[in-house]
Order: structure tokens, then C-alpha cells, then sequence
């Protein structure tokens, strides 16, 4: 069984928290070790993304820079993709190390723990930027006060995610659920799937 799961999350917690305060000053980092460090660098891709879209949104760029955006997300969303994956192939060979069996009625959970620790990392690049709102010159009170209640109900979704990642991780490591790894196996970025790319490739031969 994991050691502690419920320290663990909040170790996740934490390395999100002050990463996307570190990142915002100085160059992305990643001094972690074995599992955080796998967290940490699939927490850099969704940390690129959040600040290409916001460029993507703006109304003030040219066409052409806004086509680089475009490619940049989709380039970092794949990557944030497969690192999910990594996260959830390192719990399973953690699970491997420590001979954990799944016991005969285990159940597979809807979201792999890959998957929430991605949303946890969203959650931490929102409030983050949210707090921001508030130290706007020229605001006014009811702007602060939507930015304040919308903190709160981050706060409080990341407290209910946390916690339900602890008890996946709980169930996961004492063999009460299955763990697999769900390939995301988007088309759009393959050149053989996506009909766009193989057909400009057939015309253009």
C-alpha cells in the first residue's frame, strides 16, 4: 500500500502551488524525484498551454502569430496528454515494486489518478491567476468580489479532488481497484489518421 496517500496528494498539491508562483518569475524547473518529478514536468506542459491560450484569446495579434499559438497548444496539449499517461504507467509500476495484487472484485474508477492530478494542476494555475485579479489597478468592488468567490469555489474543488484522489490512491495500492493506463490516441497529430494531413500529402505527391 502507498505510505501515506493523503501526504502524498498534498505533496502534489504543494508542488503545484509553488511551481506555478516559481515559473511566473524565473525559468521552468524540475529539481523532483522519481514520481513528483514526473508530476512536475506533465504540470510544465499545462503551465505552457495556460499561456499560449491566453495569447490565442487576444483580439491585438496577427494572423500569423496567432497561427503560431495555435500550433504551440496543440503541441503542448499532446505532450500534457502523454505525460497523463506517464503519471498513471508510474503508479503501475509502482504498484509492480510493491507486489500489490488486485483483489478478485476490484473495480476500475472512471478517472485514472493521472487524470486528476492533471485537473488539480488546472485548479492551480486558476487560482493562481485569479489572485492576480485582485491586485488590478482600476477594479472596482464588484469585480473583486466575483474574482473572490470564484477563488472560493476553486479552493473548495480542489479540496473535494484532493481528497478523492487519496481515496483512489487508497483503493488502488490495498488492491481494492485496477489501475490501467488509457491511451488518449488523438487523431488530429498523426499524419496517417487525420484525413487534413494524409490527403494534402497524397495531392501534393
Amino acid at each position: 500500500m502507498l505510505h501515506d496517500p493523503y501526504q502524498r496528494v498534498q505533496q502534489i498539491i504543494t508542488l503545484q502551488r509553488d511551481t506555478v508562483e516559481r515559473w511566473h518569475h524565473c525559468e521552468l524547473d524540475n529539481s523532483y524525484d522519481g514520481l513528483l518529478w514526473v508530476i512536475c514536468r506533465q504540470h510544465q506542459y499545462n503551465f505552457l498551454l495556460w499561456h499560449e491560450e491566453d495569447i490565442a484569446r487576444s483580439g491585438d495579434v496577427g494572423d500569423v502569430r496567432v497561427a503560431e499559438v495555435k500550433r504551440a497548444i496543440d503541441g503542448y496539449n499532446q505532450h500534457r496528454n502523454n505525460w497523463i499517461e506517464r503519471i498513471d504507467e508510474s503508479l503501475i509500476q509502482d504498484l509492480v515494486a510493491q507486489e500489490v495484487r488486485p483483489q478478485t472484485d476490484a473495480r476500475l474508477n472512471t478517472e485514472t489518478p493521472g487524470s486528476a492530478i492533471d485537473r488539480l494542476s488546472i485548479m492551480s494555475l486558476r487560482i493562481y491567476h485569479l489572485k492576480e485579479q485582485l491586485s488590478r489597478p482600476n477594479v472596482d468592488q464588484e469585480h473583486c468580489d466575483k474574482v473572490r468567490e470564484r477563488i472560493s469555489r476553486c479552493e473548495l474543488q480542489t479540496k473535494d479532488l484532493s481528497e478523492s484522489l487519496a481515496e483512489l490512491l487508497e483503493d488502488i495500492f490495498s488492491g481494492r481497484k485496477l489501475l490501467k493506463v488509457y491511451r488518449q490516441m488523438k487523431m488530429y497529430n498523426d499524419p496517417t489518421l487525420n484525413p487534413y494531413l494524409y490527403k494534402s500529402k497524397r495531392l501534393a505527391g
